[in-house]
């Protein structure tokens, strides 16, 4: 059978496992694109099932979480944590709290996460996890009380040398206060490594919230430097305003770029002078207001209710809201209008037909597991440092975060152009993040 044939069996044997969940259909369907070359390379990845087992989450975890509102009425909703793949070392991954969170998609995050918890060089296996509860419009003690319910299920299956939680989107500190609270009572241990995205003042890693905004605007600068030029002056679009986006427009900013647009679920602001970053986060971090209210401060700006913010010109877009929020129509406006550069700050935020125009037109294309790796790695620096009950300042956490993030882009670069790919960055992450886990399971034998 020809290598094109098994990965296609293989893949077929996926879809009739996993019916129903399109978005892990369509992650493993972009890394089986690039597993072809690999098996030519290396045939013995073909063998003991090593890829069926790939696809396949060492644990699935479905749990129900009943909590009582404020007004005393009892609500259940759906927790879930996939435990896909601890060959390089505890399942590490985010918790996300969001109405549209089922199974399907905890895979696809989590089939995801194994790569780019690879692709940062860090002992980290690949896990998420999450629940289909809405914290927006909830008091703050009724998060407190669905965290606890949550987590006195959770706690049973996590630990700092099994699973380390994170947040994502839907859980930030106050999630995780609460959840590391309730973690705290059940096991009367303070076992801070056991999750990540704590508050500095008790155990949480500086640059743990601008982490994956900064990573993401680090690999655009290591692009850049590979196309000969450099983020200074550039024009640069960030789709979204929560913590990735406002942070890769800090970066962004402090490398030169002008980041003209940005975009929340009710539509997209554009700023020609340049976003004003204090003001976007005043708005969101503080006010919590629709992005349209940028108008009512600076008047050069436009608000766009219907439309796409990929129609703005740039020569650098981010897609940093949610997944398939750049379909292939957007694609070919910013191929248009000679974008150059395009890279996931979100997970999996390109659909399929979109990215395959930007590779075929020659723009510069990187996947999420490797351009948004920067959470996760500054998420592994918080266990060392929780593991050596240490603390490090801003300033050396950032320097971390920026090696970690030069370093994927060259394991990245030096890949594809390994497996006669050069230049296709979603080949280079693909490939480099599965051979890491491919010969560590290898080693580990058939478990």
């Amino acid at each position: 059978m020809s290598t094109r044939d098994q990965i296609e069996a293989i893949y077929q044997q996926v879809l009739t496992r996993n019916a129903g969940e399109p978005e892990f259909h369509q992650a493993a369907a972009e890394v089986f694109e690039s597993l072809q070359v690999v098996l030519e390379h290396r045939p013995e990845y073909a063998d003991a099932a090593l890829i069926e087992r790939l696809c396949e989450p060492e644990r699935q975890i479905i749990f129900r979480v009943p909590w009582v509102d404020d007004s005393g009425s009892v609500h259940v909703n759906r927790g879930f944590r996939v435990q896909y793949n601890s060959a390089l070392g505890p399942y590490k991954g985010g918790l996300r709290f969001h109405p549209s969170v089922n199974l399907g998609i905890v895979k696809f995050l989590g089939f995801e996460q194994i790569f780019k918890n690879s692709l940062t060089g860090l002992p980290i296996g690949g896990g998420k996890g999450g629940a289909d509860f809405d914290p927006k419009g909830r008091s703050d003690a009724e998060v407190m009380r669905f965290c606890q319910s949550f987590m006195t299920e959770l706690h049973r299956h996590i630990g700092e040398y099994t699973d380390v939680p994170a947040g994502d989107i839907g859980v930030g500190g106050r999630e995780i206060g609460y959840l590391f609270g309730q973690y705290k009572r059940l096991t009367n241990s303070y076992e801070s490594g056991v999750l990540t995205g704590k508050g500095t003042s008790w155990g949480g890693s500086q640059v743990r919230r601008e982490a994956t905004g900064y990573g993401a605007a680090y690999f655009v600068a290591d692009m850049l430097e590979t196309l000969g030029t450099s983020l200074d002056g550039k024009t640069v679009v960030v789709s979204g305003s929560g913590n990735v986006a406002i942070y890769a427009i800090e970066k962004v900013h402090q490398l030169g770029g002008k980041v003209v647009a940005c975009s929340d679920s009710s539509g997209y602001v554009v700023d020609p002078n340049g976003i004003n970053l204090e003001l976007l986060k005043d708005l969101k971090e503080v006010r919590r207001e629709r992005i349209s209210a940028y108008c009512d401060t600076v008047k050069a700006a436009t608000f766009t209710a219907d439309g796409s913010i990929w129609d703005v010109a740039c020569d650098v877009a981010i897609p940093s809201a949610t997944q398939n929020e750049l379909d292939a129509d957007a694609a070919k406006v910013l191929i248009n209008n000679q974008v150059r550069v395009v890279a996931e700050g979100a997970n999996m935020p390109t659909t399929p037909d979109a990215v395959q125009l930007f590779r075929d037109a020659g723009v510069a294309f990187a996947p999420g597991k490797a351009a948004n790796a920067g959470g996760v790695a500054t998420s592994a620096l918080e266990m060392q440092q929780n593991a050596s009950r240490d603390s490090w300042s801003f300033h050396y956490t950032d320097e971390r975060l920026a090696a970690i993030m030069n370093g994927i882009h060259a394991r990245t670069i030096e890949t594809a152009a390994e497996y006669g790919k050069p230049g296709d960055y979603v080949h280079g992450a693909n490939i480099a993040g599965f051979i890491k886990v491919a010969d560590a399971m290898v080693a580990l034998g058939v478990v």
